[in-house]
């Protein structure tokens, strides 16, 4: 609308093209005032990463604060703002805090910070996949609209955080009064949102630990497997590797069922049972896991419909004789 009357209301050319200029340039700086102040409690990875992204999407990190002085250092140069020695100090600097401290400490935090700062109508939000919003309860309490935002992504440091951050899937569990200001707030981290009841909380984070934190258990299974044979860690890592990233990229594509291949998938007993032999022999302590995965394998086999009813009973009953055992 102002552009469409900076267009035609003002004198051709140079002057006109100063004017669209300065209106836009003011027009950006509203944009950016309208975004949420931001203070950070508990300046790690995942916090460090988050004030990254939200500072360069124009958010301005206004507070640092933590257990360890350190931590908030390290995290300075990446977010911007000013180190507090208090919690309660830190929060009251801004309209938005957030709390990504470790689970067990999100409730003290919070507590602390309610009976310190006044919070109404400020934003009081945690990062936690499992925890729930009773965790924020004293900010609710105290006025603040709470809500939990947790990125469904692994963090094994800030920079890693930082680019695997935007196009990660987000978990909102938030108050009714900010569920519209949530989903720009992920989006402005380039995340993509979706919405989580509090009751699904605990099943919604059960999800994200299968595929990530008991992937590694896979691989690491995987991994003791070829170094029984006489392969180093990196190089046990490195032969089955591309077989990984393969199978990742088949998921990516087409889907877990329709991805599935190997024995179990073509309905191979035989296969099957040397190796459930090869393990009794050398490692014995990763039959009951063999045979428990595989028997979900066979799930998935009968839903993909390359082996019969018949054929997945008789795989399930060779895995619960082998269990027995």
């Amino acid at each position: 609308m102002l552009y469409s009357i900076a267009v035609f209301c003002c004198p051709p050319d140079p002057v006109r093209r100063a004017f669209v200029f300065l209106l836009r340039f003011v027009m950006t700086l509203l944009k950016k005032s309208r975004k949420d102040t931001i203070a950070i409690l508990g300046p790690g990875k995942v916090g460090t990463a988050v004030g990254f992204l939200l500072r360069s999407a124009g958010y301005e990190i206004t507070a640092l604060a933590g257990r360890s002085r350190e931590s908030c250092r390290k995290a300075l140069p990446y977010t911007g703002g000013k180190i507090y020695s208090g919690l309660a100090d830190a929060a009251s600097q801004a309209r938005c805090v957030l709390i990504t401290v470790s689970d067990d400490a999100i409730k003290s935090v919070c507590d602390t910070i309610s009976e310190g700062t006044p919070l109404k109508g400020r934003k009081v939000i945690h990062m936690s996949g499992a925890g729930g919003l009773d965790l924020l309860k004293s900010a609710r309490d105290a006025g603040a609209h709470i809500g939990s935002i947790h990125p469904i992504q692994s963090f094994a440091d800030a920079r890693g955080a930082i680019e695997n951050i935007p196009g990660s899937t987000f978990g909102i569990t938030v108050d009714d009064r900010i569920r519209k200001w949530s989903l720009r707030f992920v989006r402005d981290m380039g995340g993509h949102p979706f919405f989580v009841s509090e009751a699904d909380k605990p099943l919604y984070h059960a999800a994200a630990c299968l595929a990530s934190n008991y992937l590694v258990t896979l691989m690491h299974a995987a991994e003791e497997i070829y170094m029984s044979l006489g392969l180093s860690s990196d190089n046990a890592v490195r032969a089955f590797w591309p077989l990984v990233k393969g199978t990742i990229r088949n998921i990516e594509s087409k889907g877990t069922v329709q991805s599935l291949t190997g024995p179990i998938a073509r309905g191979d007993i035989g296969t099957v049972k040397k190796h459930l032999s090869a393990l009794h022999e050398d490692l014995q302590a990763l039959i009951e896991f063999y045979c428990r995965t595989g028997s979900l394998t066979v799930d998935i086999a009968l839903k993909k419909g390359t082996i019969s009813r018949e054929r997945g009973q008789e795989i399930k009953l060779l895995f619960n004789r082998r269990k027995m055992k």
